[in-house]
């Protein structure tokens, strides 16, 4: 039984195939049509699924949508009842879409779909829909490795809900409760990303990132005005200082006046005042996550939780939950945003409407989240000789250590291979990869590679086998989505001078053995290599090693600022020519920077992609 799972209209379109239960693939549509969090109907996403199974579009028994347009419909209007007549202006605008496209979605799939296979024009297949928090829920526990779990999904909203809390058993997922909007999480978090002059559904990182360079001083005043927190971790937000409700903006004068005047106009300069409101309301998300998560582990007693949901991807609150100790093992969902939707609604379909048991497994179900297209030597190959692009063939064995002997001479290295990943972080397949020794390559690689804000932290790539030795962590992390502190015996001491520094004065204080990887309060987002999932960039890991005694690497997304990451060997090539890369690995092909013919300097090309 093949099962095709969609998210789209939202942000971060995709398409996700199951047969029998397996993942075949899964793909986000900006990684095609090189648009970010592209919300499009995801018809390449959509046939490169279908192509990868072998399989027509007509031999798919059902296609579902990752949730309920109707219900959200319902969310619209009983909001705008509530707060009637204030935020008219917004409702106004809003309804001709609803009225023209999204309360009509069902005929809009089906004519959507009949264009993505020619030979099947007059066959669709049966067609479902999945509520929002389902989706996320089945994306979290149907592909963990664990038999049984307590679910965790937290998001800004899907239909209603913003908070939910599940009990999966075997192929059963029980819904226990919801915290529905306007009271959210995720869109408190979205608030002071807008109001820190980030990108609501894609900045929420950067505010993570801009943390420890604060003082979490506005701790008390969140808790005070903006959110009341319960013992059990429930919350209600005081929606007099919000928005997002009846406004197309996030925050109001009211939530200005709290935080000392306006919000900052996006790439004007950073100071202290966004610094501290970054580390306070990172450290309120992560007292109600561990408040929430005691309670669920009380109710469920389960020692095992799944998260999804896009607030899942804050890495640093995960660090801290795991540190906490109330579960023994967390897994996350790695494309745990919308994309991921497209997968858990296509699992719960298998599972829930086809009543198909789970099987016992060793690991999780997402093969690293390898899951998208890979191109073979060949393909490669064709695309450089025709480009008439100088190379080098270099034989698999000679191929690892040639690059590993450039990242020792502190070279920049594009590094392509394999299937794509599925979710936002790149895990060796599609990465950028430094020397994390050089107190040198954070900034070489911030602005010269990617073109992006200088505090901006790089995340180490380890081998598995070796992350206890370097971080205090004792599990797993495949997926980059814990952030871990450095062990103490690879820090370096920092002077009194240095301690008294604030704000992005901090960044350029190396403070461990591996300077280019620790950010300021000694932690980093670290991803464990296994040689059983990702063989290829474990041995480089390894031959880097062999080098050095450091069995790590820096690892960032093949991209620049504004771009999704790269998908094919041409937009890895064309990124490589952009930026100051020194070297650029496809496949077996290795590429030097010098050998490439000469370009005229011209930056007009960044205009292409819109600033996150």
């Amino acid at each position: 039984m093949k099962i095709l799972g969609i998210s789209a209209y939202y942000h971060d379109s995709a398409a996700a195939l199951l047969d029998c239960g397996k993942i075949v693939a899964a793909a986000q549509e900006e990684r095609f049509t090189r648009r970010r969090h592209d919300a499009s109907f995801p018809m390449e996403s959509i046939r490169y699924c279908l192509k990868e199974g072998r399989v027509k579009l007509a031999e798919v028994d059902y296609v579902v949508f990752y949730d309920k347009p109707l219900l959200k419909f319902e969310r619209l209007l009983e909001t705008y009842l509530s707060y009637a007549p204030k935020g008219f202006s917004s409702f106004v605008q809003a309804m001709p879409v609803w009225l023209k496209e999204k309360l009509f979605l069902k005929s809009i799939l089906k004519k959507e779909l009949l264009e993505v296979d020619e030979s099947s024009r007059s066959t669709v297949p049966q067609l479902l829909f999945d509520e929002h928090h389902r989706s996320h829920a089945a994306s979290a526990f149907y592909p963990s490795p664990f038999e049984n779990a307590a679910v965790l999904c937290l998001d800004g909203v899907g239909e209603w809900a913003t908070t939910s809390v599940w009990h999966g058993k075997g192929k059963e997922l029980e819904p226990l409760w919801q915290i529905d909007f306007p009271h959210s999480l995720g869109l408190l978090y979205s608030a002071f990303t807008y109001f820190t002059g980030f990108k609501v559904n894609s900045g929420e990182y950067k505010l993570m990132g801009l943390a420890p360079y604060g003082e979490p001083k506005y701790v008390d005043a969140i808790f005070d005005n903006l959110i009341e927190m319960r013992d059990d971790g429930s919350y209600r937000l005081n929606m007099e200082y919000f928005a997002f409700a009846t406004e197309l903006r996030m925050t109001n004068d009211r939530f200005a006046g709290l935080f000392g005047g306006p919000p900052r106009k996006a790439e004007s300069k950073i100071t202290q005042r966004e610094m501290d409101l970054a580390a306070s309301v990172q450290k309120v998300l992560e007292e109600v996550v561990v408040k929430i998560a005691r309670t669920v582990h009380k109710e469920t007693g389960e020692t095992n939780l799944c998260m999804a949901g896009g607030v899942a991807l804050n890495c640093v609150a995960n660090g801290v939950l795991s540190r906490e100790g109330i579960f023994n093992h967390i897994w996350v969902q790695p494309a745990a945003g919308d994309a991921g939707g497209a997968l858990g609604a296509a699992y719960s379909v298998w599972h829930e409407y086809c009543h198909q048991d789970r099987e016992a497994r060793d690991g999780d179900a997402m093969d690293g989240s390898f899951l998208g297209i890979h191109y073979t030597d060949q393909e490669i190959r064709k695309f450089l000789d025709d480009k008439k692009i100088p190379y080098t063939k270099v034989d698999e064995d000679e191929l690892t250590r040639r690059v590993a002997d450039l990242l020792v001479e502190e070279k920049v290295v594009g590094w392509f291979q394999g299937r794509m990943e599925f979710g936002p972080r790149a895990l060796g397949g599609r990465s950028i990869l430094g020397n994390p020794l050089s107190v040198r390559t954070q900034s070489v690689m911030n602005l010269k590679i990617k073109y992006r804000e200088s505090f901006r932290p790089f995340a180490p790539s380890v081998k598995a086998e070796c992350v206890s030795d370097w971080f205090e962590m004792n599990h797993d992390s495949p997926y980059m989505l814990f952030v871990a502190p450095i062990k103490e015996q690879h820090r370096l001491p920092v002077t009194d001078v240095q301690s008294s520094l604030f704000g992005i004065e901090k960044l350029n204080v190396p403070r461990s053995k591996i300077p280019a990887i620790t950010h300021v309060d000694y932690s980093a987002r670290v991803q464990t290599v296994s040689k059983q999932v990702n063989p290829r960039y474990w041995e480089l890991l390894d031959a880097f090693e062999k080098r050095t005694d450091c069995p790590l690497l820096v690892n960032t997304s093949f991209n620049v600022r504004g771009e999704p990451i790269v998908c094919s060997p041409e937009d890895a090539y064309r990124c490589f020519m952009r930026t100051e890369m020194d070297n650029l690995v496809l496949g077996n092909f290795l590429l030097s920077k010098t050998d490439q013919p000469k370009t005229p300097h011209n930056d007009s090309w960044k205009d292409e992609f819109e600033l996150d």
